[in-house]
Parts: C-alpha cells; sequence; structure tokens
C-alpha cells in the first residue's frame, strides 16, 4: 500500500537564542558589527551560535487509513514533528511528504484569527482546507454541536477561556473531513466528557479510512486508538512498533528515570544537620521484583534511613505527597507505629517505612517531602523532592474508559447493585 505520509531522514535544527533583527539605524548596525563578534564568544567560547536539534534523521511512513501514535517526554521532538508535517516550520534537512488533504490540531489556538468570531473560524479554516462553502455549511451544526459553543457562535475567540477553544479548534480539525488529521495533546485541556468524545471521535475518523497521527502523554488513549507507536527520544525514533510493545517499553523507562533511591553513605557529608543525618531515601515495590514499575495495582514502601546524632530526642518523620499538579495527595506520620512511637531515640540508624496500599493513588509523577520532627511539633530538617517516582496506569483496571481519570486519588471502592423493583 502506498504511504500517505512519507518522512524521510528529517532533522530539524534551531538556534538558541535566535531572533530576526529589528529595523537599526546606520549608527547602531556599524555598534552592533564591532560587538557581533564578542556577543558570539559569549555564546559559546568559539564565536559560533550555539545550535541544537530537536529531530534527528527520523524516518517513517504511514499508511492510509493507520492511526498512528507518537510518544516521549517533553522536548523529546513530538511537537516540532507535527508542526514540520502541518507546514508550520520547514526542516532544516530531509524531506515531509504527505499526499492528501491535512486538518491539525497543535496548540490551542493555532490556526484561529482571535479578533474573528466561532462562526467566522469555521468557515475561515474550511476555505483554507480547500472546502466549497456548501460542504462546511454541510457540517456546521455538526461542528457547533460537538464543540458545545452555540451561545457563544458569535463571540470573537480572544473572549473563549483555553477549554471552549479546544472543544471548537478540534471540532473544527476533524469535521471538515482531512484526509490526514494530525492531533497534539488534545486530552491536556477539557473536561473528563470532552475527553470521551474526543478519543471517540479520533476512533470513528481512522475506521473511515481517514489517517490520524496521534502525539500524546496519554497511554492508555494511545494504546486504545493506535496499533502501532512512534517512541521519540532526544529527537531520534527510540523504537517503532506494536503500541502495546513500545508503550510497555517507554513505561518502564520512564519509570526508572526518577529519584527512587538515594543513598549518602558517609554521614559527615549526608543530607541533613547536627541532629539527624539521611543515610538512605528509597520506594520499594512489595513484588517480586524491586525494578517493577508503580501501577496504580502496586502497593509499595517508602523507606526512609536516618541516624539520629542526639542522644534521648524524641523523633517523628512526617512525609507529604504530592501529585504532578501540586496538589497535597496526603501527609502521614507513623502515629501508630508500635516500637518507638513516642518513646526516647538512643544514638543511632534508624529505618522507618510507611506502607502505601494498591489502588490508592491515581496514575502520574509523585513526590515527596519528608520531614524530620522533634517533641511532635518542631522541624528539624526537611527534605523536598527526597523521593520522586511515577505512578502508571493499569491497563486491566481502567475498563471502558480511555482518557484521564480525574482526582488525586484513584481508590478501588466497593460498589453494590440491586433490584429494586421488578416492572414483572
Amino acid at each position: 500500500m502506498e504511504p500517505i505520509v512519507r518522512v524521510t531522514n528529517v532533522g530539524k535544527q534551531y538556534r538558541i537564542g535566535a531572533r530576526q533583527a529589528a529595523y537599526s539605524t546606520l549608527r547602531e548596525t556599524m555598534t552592533g558589527a564591532v560587538r557581533a563578534p564578542l556577543k558570539h564568544l559569549r555564546l559559546n567560547g568559539r564565536g559560533d551560535p550555539e545550535t541544537v536539534w530537536a529531530l534527528k534523521d527520523v524516518n517513517f511512513e504511514v499508511c492510509r487509513g493507520e492511526c498512528l501514535g507518537i510518544i516521549g517526554r517533553n522536548g523529546a521532538g513530538k511537537s516540532t514533528l507535527l508542526k514540520i508535517l502541518s507546514r508550520i516550520t520547514e526542516p532544516t534537512r530531509g524531506r515531509a511528504e504527505l499526499f492528501g488533504r491535512i486538518g491539525s490540531l497543535l496548540e490551542v489556538g493555532t490556526g484561529f484569527h482571535p479578533e474573528l468570531t466561532g462562526r467566522e473560524n469555521i468557515f475561515l479554516n474550511g476555505a483554507v482546507l480547500g472546502m466549497k462553502r456548501s460542504e462546511i455549511t454541510a457540517k456546521f451544526d455538526e461542528i457547533v454541536a460537538f464543540a458545545e459553543i452555540d451561545k457563544f457562535l458569535d463571540t470573537p475567540v480572544k473572549h473563549y477561556s483555553s477549554g471552549m477553544y479546544m472543544r471548537l479548534a478540534f471540532a473544527v480539525a476533524a469535521h471538515l473531513e482531512p484526509e490526514i488529521l494530525l492531533v497534539d495533546e488534545v486530552l491536556a485541556v477539557g473536561d473528563a466528557e470532552f475527553q470521551a468524545k474526543c478519543l471517540g471521535k479520533m476512533g470513528a475518523v481512522a475506521s473511515e479510512g481517514r489517517t490520524v497521527l496521534f502525539v500524546s502523554h496519554n497511554m492508555a488513549a494511545v494504546q486504545a486508538l493506535c496499533k502501532r507507536t512512534i517512541w521519540l527520544e532526544e529527537g531520534q525514533i527510540r523504537e517503532d512498533g506494536a503500541s502495546d510493545s513500545v508503550v510497555k517499553n517507554y513505561l518502564g523507562a520512564a519509570s526508572s528515570s526518577g529519584r527512587v533511591e538515594k543513598v549518602w553513605r558517609d554521614p559527615h557529608s549526608a543530607a541533613g544537620n547536627d541532629k539527624v543525618k539521611i543515610h538512605r531515601v528509597r520506594i520499594k515495590p512489595l513484588s517480586n521484583s524491586p525494578t517493577d514499575p508503580i501501577t496504580i495495582q502496586s502497593p509499595f514502601v517508602l523507606e526512609f534511613e536516618y541516624w539520629n546524632l542526639v542522644p534521648n530526642a524524641h523523633l517523628n518523620l512526617s512525609i507529604h505527597l504530592y501529585n504532578e499538579q501540586g496538589i497535597t495527595v496526603f501527609n502521614s506520620f507513623p502515629v501508630r507505629e508500635p516500637v518507638w512511637h513516642g518513646r526516647p531515640f538512643p544514638v543511632g540508624l534508624f529505618r522507618s517505612s510507611c506502607y502505601v496500599p494498591a489502588n490508592l493513588l491515581n496514575e502520574g509523577v509523585h513526590r515527596v517531602l519528608l520531614l524530620v520532627v522533634e517533641d511532635q511539633g518542631i522541624v528539624i530538617f526537611s527534605m523536598s523532592d527526597a523521593l520522586v517516582f511515577n505512578v502508571l496506569d493499569s491497563i486491566e483496571r481502567r475498563g471502558d474508559w480511555h482518557g484521564k481519570w480525574e482526582g488525586a486519588v484513584r481508590p478501588d471502592l466497593e460498589w453494590k447493585t440491586e433490584l429494586l423493583q421488578d416492572p414483572k
């Protein structure tokens, strides 16, 4: 089958700090010419502007009707790739060929004129896609209903919230029947209902034989929509294959890159003060392998080893767990610890462990603030980001919903349904 997208040796280089020069007087031009060599020397010590390759030697093909997922960490080159495919920016080298009409949903507001109303922007985007006015009119009511902006249809979009902007942008991109739909993190904005609508629409677009390239950090959505996924890392393709396999490898690498353990072997150079020194902090899954990733179904232990340096100290540990939005998920301290709580600590090395049950945390990156407390109320030492770890979604537990679950926690609560009245 002939590809509808072909990317050949594509690379994109950016100059750090480069910007277009403004108009200047002759005197300013001459002064700038004198200063320019010194400025370049300050950039990198060699007289050349610093550059960075956002993409390097990227090669792949996409067939008509295929739904391709593109994943990777922030800065991996995902958005740059979609901008090249959307013709927003040119590659520094290589070629990106697309054989069909393109619809793009990139950053919020891309392709919209802020002074025009929602109605006017729908027709403007359709015209840019090469559609006749009658074709746009035929899709108009469906677009407005999907975006749920009928009350604000004749309001300039500069007054829209980011959620309204995104709903309209997605509705336009998906309903004006592009042969190739490029979507960059559509699930980052909007409520759960809108996310479900977007995922359903993208699935429908792919089932109609059109091509979708879907960039997302939502691994469950990628696996649900895309049979094939590309993993970008530092501007290059690290893996290209079946989504289940690529996502599993990516999540395993992401989980291992966090600060899941740190050790100070020498108390003289360890983090702490003259009262307490930290020996080790780590997160340990309660499974057969200590290297297993943490999922929402994984029970695990937060371990803290520390030297008490003061005889008869009344110590306590307290932890604050934050999610990636900075929301406090919980605060815990060993109030029910059966041996040492309330007793004076001798000088020595101690370990305090906090057990976190399965089906409590939601997916995402979590950070631990560690506090060492004296006499039940005086903080004598604190460590921000003592542990940083990623909780992964569980494929088995997500059910029919493939969007991001809302909330700081994700407990597995017991439900019961009863038939109260039989109409027969």
